[in-house]
């Protein structure tokens, strides 16, 4: 148990050094923060409506050390809800990476990652 222990704080003390790469734990679901800019979005047909889903558009993910380009795809609707696509954020040098997902009280911030979700007094 000692081994692996050990084993796992070496792994994640090297991925910390390499300082590009901000590696988030299951529990606590943060943004990526990278140092290297993403491409430029590709051009992409996107399908007619359907009823009952919401396109999720094509982006840039952060995986392997380098982007990789995720296709769009449909999502099923969440009625009271709207859907924040993925995006990048510069923020200085650095780059951050946010997931997207469904809000429900209209303020941008996925409900996952808002502290008071569904606050009625929010513009």
């Amino acid at each position: 148990m000692k081994k692996i222990a050990l084993a796992l704080s070496i792994g994640a003390a090297s991925l910390l050094s390499v300082g590009t790469l901000a590696v988030p734990t299951a529990a606590q679901a943060q943004p990526v923060t990278i140092q290297v800019a993403p491409p430029p979005p590709r051009s992409e047909r996107v399908p007619p409506p359907r009823r009952g889903y919401v396109w999720a558009p094509g982006h840039y993910e952060w995986r392997g050390g380098r982007h990789v380009w995720v296709r769009g795809y449909w999502v099923r609707a969440r009625p009271g809800y709207a859907y924040r696509p993925p995006e990048w954020r510069q923020d200085g040098d650095r780059w951050q990476y946010n997931r997207g997902g469904w809000d429900r009280d209209g303020d941008g911030v996925p409900n996952r990652y808002d502290r008071r979700p569904d606050n009625p007094n929010r513009n």
